[in-house]
């Protein structure tokens, strides 16, 4: 599937509430603070949906950005997904580790997609 720039842009940032979810989650869990090494996941999708949010109005901007800021955010998923289960083994924990890997994996097949 091919997406215009503005498909794009709203689709993105339907996948960026979902992450935005896992941040709340994270980052008003008891694990948060016990586990400080989580806040890097809040921390990077607030990053990237702050950056983003102020470019929806322009897609190649929009898109330049989240390009940018995509690596950051893999990254960051892949460090939650290895420290999530020595905060808790709770499925909530599982759960947002899944939510965000496909999150991540949207984001960038999506960057694939674009027209």
């Amino acid at each position: 599937m091919t997406y215009t720039k503005q498909e794009a842009v709203d689709r993105s940032q339907i996948i960026l509430s979902h992450a935005w979810m896992v941040r709340t989650f994270v980052k008003h869990s008891d694990e948060g603070e016990d586990f400080p090494e989580l806040m890097h996941i809040a921390r990077a999708v607030f990053d990237a949906s702050r950056a983003l949010e102020t470019r929806v109005d322009d897609p190649d901007a929009y898109l330049k950005m989240l390009r940018k800021k995509i690596s950051k955010l893999r990254k960051a998923t892949d460090q939650f997904a290895m420290e999530a289960p020595d905060a808790s083994s709770h499925t909530n924990f599982e759960q947002a580790v899944i939510s965000m890997k496909a999150c991540t994996k949207e984001l960038e097949e999506l960057l694939q997609q674009v027209e």
